[in-house]
């Protein structure tokens, strides 16, 4: 896979427009909502930032993937969830509020993260045949700059406008999903002739990781004696991640167009796993959809 104008220019841009689009969604109630309910919050939160980059670890190791794959399943791990998941959310009936408190949580943390057990991932995965070094510092600004600056931009704008910004919010929502579909069709047209080794090299591991993702984060909710709703939630939260941060943090940020593989895959997979996991929650009769 080549970089070029899509992943540097294109990628980026969208981004922040997309975390405009969730700052238009979010209020102060959805983070005083965090200490309301720390219980399902702190276990969304733990399984995201803890569980899933562990699990996409072991993957990445018992797969033995190249290295330069297994860091791109490693930073699709590391991802927040995005409008995605609270879209997946509220289509199963889940606890949408939730859904949107643990976006907004793990995304304000994330800048940090994603750098630096990034970083540690290459020296481990790559070691010294690494052919370069990801500067922490200087890739947590710039992940600030696209994610979270926008996100406050788009709190403010709501607030001082918020029927419009409810419209325009309304619309960014659809495109995000859109532009997920567009950007990964783009990468597969441009890539044609080696979509099928892309799929090889990653396409089983990215399947597995989602796959597992999505039982482990329901299971997880259930054991920590959670309501249905809210293990709807953490499901999706943990198995439903920004692809459009994976990419544009391999493709742009560190500029590997490898690494970039996992999230191309990831995203074509998730949106069809997630649909069938809302189906199979709606559709049983094991109490999922009560309310508690």
């Amino acid at each position: 896979m080549q970089t070029d104008l899509l992943t540097s220019i294109i990628l980026p841009l969208s981004l922040f427009l997309i975390m405009f689009g969730m700052g238009l969604s979010l209020k102060l109630a959805d983070f005083k909502r965090i200490f309301k309910n720390p219980h399902a919050v702190s276990i969304g939160f733990l399984a995201q930032l803890i569980v899933l980059p562990l699990l996409a670890l072991s993957i990445a190791i018992l797969l033995k993937l190249p290295a330069e794959i297994a860091v791109g399943l490693m930073i699709i791990a590391l991802a927040p969830g995005g409008a995605t998941s609270n879209m997946f959310s509220y289509l199963a009936k889940g606890d949408v509020a939730l859904s949107i408190s643990l976006t907004a949580l793990v995304s304000i943390v994330t800048p940090f993260t994603i750098p630096i057990i990034t970083a540690l991932t290459i020296d481990y995965f790559m070691g010294k045949s690494a052919s370069f070094e990801l500067p922490v510092v200087k890739t947590i600004v710039q992940l600030l700059v696209i994610t979270i600056v926008p996100v406050c931009l788009g709190m403010i704008f709501s607030s001082f406008f918020p029927k419009l910004a409810k419209v325009i919010e309304n619309k960014l929502k659809w495109f995000s999903v859109i532009f997920m579909f567009l950007i990964i069709t783009l990468i597969i047209i441009k890539n044609k002739d080696n979509m099928l080794s892309f799929f090889y090299q990653a396409g089983i591991a990215t399947l597995i990781l989602n796959l597992l993702a999505l039982f482990i984060g329901f299971q997880l909710a259930k054991l920590t004696n959670l309501s249905a709703k809210q293990a709807i939630t953490i499901s999706f939260e943990v198995g439903i991640q920004n692809g459009t941060l994976a990419l544009v943090v391999a493709g742009t940020l560190i500029g590997n167009a490898t690494m970039m593989i996992p999230a191309v895959t990831y995203g074509l997979l998730m949106f069809i796993t997630g649909a069938m996991f809302a189906v199979w929650v709606k559709k049983t009769k094991l109490s999922l959809c009560q309310s508690t």
